[in-house]
């Protein structure tokens, strides 16, 4: 036994008991990997002696592995913490020189770029102004704060349920005759929900018997002879009643009289609703969307914004089953009667609104209404969806799985500001350990397998999350006794050399 061995057993042990109380030191450091100290024994050249009779001089510390085993998860609701699940470490970029973390605990500088503690930059793939990722090169991350800019509205999704039993829009018609003594007469409207507010009647007696004809050229006769008092039927939901009983060969002729529109009178039209729209420069007004009911399964459509004059855009019209069959464009300049022609993209109306505020004018807008179902119940808005944005601020961002920044705007629009990237290394304890969390590439870890989070064998993304230390404290407090003892068995051998030595003096 020699001072050697014991004096290389007092280094080991103190090497272990540093790399322990290390990992205890950074039982709460966010990402620290812990490490373990392994031990290789030392034998001295020999020439002559023989194989089997070598006697050891001792142990050294051959290297201190680190255990890159995942830290549990915590979250923080930090918008810019952001933990590993899984292989991989963050790209940093101190002035170039390129380093690697899994301390994902960042800040935004001054000049919005995304940085550690250390003021080391946060690398990754940068995006356009329209949110496209360029993954040519990894850049230093930087969030953007420019205002988005905004979008015009060009089309109106609009799902409505319009009643189909609410009344047409129309008053009661009006009577005329050619006969020299009219019988005086009425009209009465005994379904004001059925019928149509476009046609005309004409009643013509021949003797006592009659003939309807409407303005479509259908004409019905009587079979009988007609009698004072008695109410005669004209299509569906009108009659007419005379007080006493025409004579042969006079006429009488029913006119309809529908109600003429005014977007400030409710009982000119069944129904309306509004939406906001944006033109070129953000600038939003309120488009109002009106619906009167003109017949069993026609509906007059106007539309105007809320500043100015609505007018009549078209006519929508609907089958026996409360489906939309089609649309047809009112012909501008409008005409009385106005005159339709079929839309050009099917259930879309198209309008123009004027703008003031220096954006393009008049601004084109498509009212597309697919979707809208005429059914017994209330009128009501099912979905009414316009598309453009004004412009926005950006209000807060977040992190999704694969490392995209995904901003979020006042003006409730995202885009992609970036997207952060992983590197992977062929022998993670092939890198140096620089401290502050950071790690360097060697020529023995290979070099950095860059790619986006979730990729090949790449981990993925957290945001709102740190990782923990991987240390286990419990399992390092009994290495610390362990070590401990073996400090003091390496002590006890250089007593007992030095007690050997002195019995050699004594003698």
């Amino acid at each position: 036994m020699g001072y050697q061995q014991g004096l290389s057993g007092l280094s080991a042990s103190s090497s272990d008991l540093d790399v322990i109380g290390n990992n205890i030191a950074n039982s709460n450091t966010v990402a620290f990997k812990s490490g373990t100290a392994e031990f290789a024994d030392m034998y001295a050249n020999s020439v002559a002696t023989a194989v089997n009779q070598q006697v050891g001089i001792g142990t050294k510390l051959s290297e201190v592995q680190q255990q890159f085993s995942q830290g549990t998860i915590t979250t923080t609701n930090q918008a810019l913490n952001v933990a590993i699940n899984g292989n991989g470490f963050y790209q940093m970029s101190n002035n170039g020189t390129l380093t690697y973390s899994r301390n994902g605990v960042f800040q935004l500088d001054k000049n919005g770029y995304i940085t550690n503690a250390q003021g080391l930059q946060l690398m990754g793939y940068a995006a356009s102004k329209g949110g496209v990722i360029n993954t040519a090169q990894t850049v230093p991350l930087q969030l953007p704060t420019a205002n988005i800019a905004p979008s015009p509205t060009t089309t109106i999704a609009a799902g409505l349920n319009l009643n189909a039993q609410d009344d047409l829009m129309l008053g009661t018609p009006t009577v005329s005759s050619t006969a020299a003594t009219p019988v005086q007469s009425s009209v009465t409207i005994t379904n004001a929900a059925a019928g149509t507010n476009v046609n005309d009647y004409t009643i013509s007696f021949t003797g006592t018997d009659y003939t309807v004809t409407d303005s479509a050229g259908n004409s019905t006769t009587s079979t009988a002879a007609y009698t004072a008092g008695s109410a005669i039927t004209l299509g569906n939901g009108e009659t007419i009643t005379f007080n006493g009983t025409p004579a042969a060969g006079d006429t009488y002729t029913v006119t309809h009289n529908p109600t003429a529109f005014n977007q400030n009178s409710s009982s000119t039209y069944n129904y309306s609703t509004s939406t906001t729209v944006y033109d070129s420069l953000g600038g939003s007004q309120q488009v109002n969307m009106y619906f009167a009911k003109t017949a069993a399964g026609t509906w007059d459509v106007y539309a105007g914004t809320s500043s100015g004059t609505a007018t009549l855009v078209g006519q929508a019209n609907f089958n026996s089953s409360g489906t939309l069959t089609g649309t047809s464009q009112a012909v501008l300049p409008l005409t009385n009667p106005p005159t339709f022609v079929a839309t050009t993209t099917p259930d879309t109306f198209n309008l123009s609104i004027p703008n003031t505020d220096g954006s393009s004018t008049p601004q084109s807008i498509a009212l597309n209404i697919t979707g809208t179902t005429q059914y017994g119940g209330k009128d009501g808005v099912n979905s009414l969806q316009p598309d453009g944005y004004a412009a926005g601020q950006l209000t807060g961002f977040t992190v999704s799985s694969d490392g995209t920044l995904t901003g979020n705007y006042s003006n409730g629009q995202t885009s992609a500001l970036g997207q952060i990237v992983l590197a992977n290394f062929a022998n993670q304890n092939g890198l140096v350990d620089l401290g502050n969390n950071e790690y360097g590439a060697t020529s023995a870890s290979g070099v950095a397998q860059i790619s986006t989070p979730g990729s090949t064998n790449h981990g993925v993304l957290q945001g709102g999350a740190v990782e923990n230390s991987n240390v286990d404290l419990t399992s390092e407090l009994v290495n610390l006794i362990t070590a401990q003892r073996n400090y003091q068995a390496n002590a006890q051998t250089i007593k007992t050399q030095q007690t050997v030595d002195q019995t050699l003096i004594n003698l």
